[in-house]
């Protein structure tokens, strides 16, 4: 018992609980972009598991890490560019067309897995490459600051930057006041010249990219295979994390973190002797209640 609660409250714990946000954090900035365009990407969940198949299998065919990221980030914005036509050009209810891009990923990415390699559920045949951790100089050295900054996946650091990254964009840039503008007011943007259909389309791009790197994360830093479903949520965790932190890239975090720490906890709690299906839940459990939280204070200002 002593051991395990150590394991829970230490240095230790943190620096997997960043690990554990990075796609969750990634997927949620993806979310905040087409959100501030008026355009809501809940394809994030089948956006990253088809990154995640496609880093996984390039790099296995190739042996490229290059071409295995590049490829997924392709996926991605694919993806997230069949989202923007069916809801932009041809006017398909977005809710439903990426409901539909969701399923078609995870029964898709089987598919093409199967086809490819002969593996189902999972790459096990397929001998994949690891996007590889990075060691601070100097701050690896240092106690206890060392344990729970360095070493950290590559992608990790991107998406802490990519924080500050999108924040610029969005407040600072005459792309992402465009993109603000849409979404705050789409007839008063195009009245001032603006295309509307243009700025949503590109802040759809956006999404995709973000959310592609939190998927090849996954398969290629988190883990290094691509399995069944692997996205386990996280595209839905990351939706509720931007809806925590309304349209600015550190709320949005802090939402993204608030929920990676609780999975992280979700793992130390199983020695505990906590059935695993309760621990798993909790995830899910505090993203209904904290987003519960959140629509009763918004009713409660609302009111007032």
């Amino acid at each position: 018992m002593n051991d395990a609660l150590r394991g829970i409250f230490s240095w230790d714990f943190i620096a997997a609980g960043i690990r554990v946000t990075t796609p969750i954090l990634l997927a949620a900035l993806g979310a905040l972009v087409a959100e501030s365009a008026g355009t809501p990407n809940i394809a994030l969940e089948g956006i990253m598991l088809m990154s995640a198949f496609t880093g996984v299998v390039v790099s296995g065919f190739t042996q490229s890490l290059f071409l295995a990221i590049i490829a997924g980030i392709a996926v991605g914005i694919a993806m997230a560019s069949a989202l923007a036509y069916f809801a932009l050009k041809l006017k398909t209810d977005i809710i439903l067309a990426a409901i539909a891009l969701n399923i078609f990923a995870s029964g898709g990415t089987i598919f093409f897995l199967s086809m490819l390699t002969g593996d189902k559920g999972s790459s096990a045949s397929v001998n994949s490459l690891i996007i590889p951790n990075i060691d601070i100089p100097i701050i690896e050295n240092i106690p206890v600051l060392g344990d729970i900054v360095s070493g950290h996946h590559a992608i990790t650091y991107v998406a802490i930057i990519l924080i500050f990254v999108v924040q610029y964009f969005l407040y600072k840039t005459p792309l992402g006041l465009r993109i603000r503008a849409v979404g705050e007011n789409p007839h008063a943007a195009d009245s001032v010249g603006i295309s509307v259909i243009k700025t949503k389309f590109i802040a759809l791009l956006i999404s995709g990219f973000l959310a592609s790197l939190g998927g090849l994360f996954l398969s290629m830093g988190y883990v290094s295979w691509f399995a069944r479903d692997m996205t386990a949520g996280r595209g839905w965790i990351a939706l509720a994390a931007q809806a925590l932190g309304g349209l600015n890239a550190f709320g949005v975090a802090a939402g993204a973190f608030l929920f990676g720490f609780t999975e992280a906890a979700s793992y130390s709690l199983q020695f505990f002797n906590i059935p695993y299906e309760l621990t798993q839940s909790l995830p899910f459990a505090i993203t209904i209640i904290v987003l519960g939280f959140y629509a009763w204070r918004k009713l409660k200002t609302t009111k007032k």
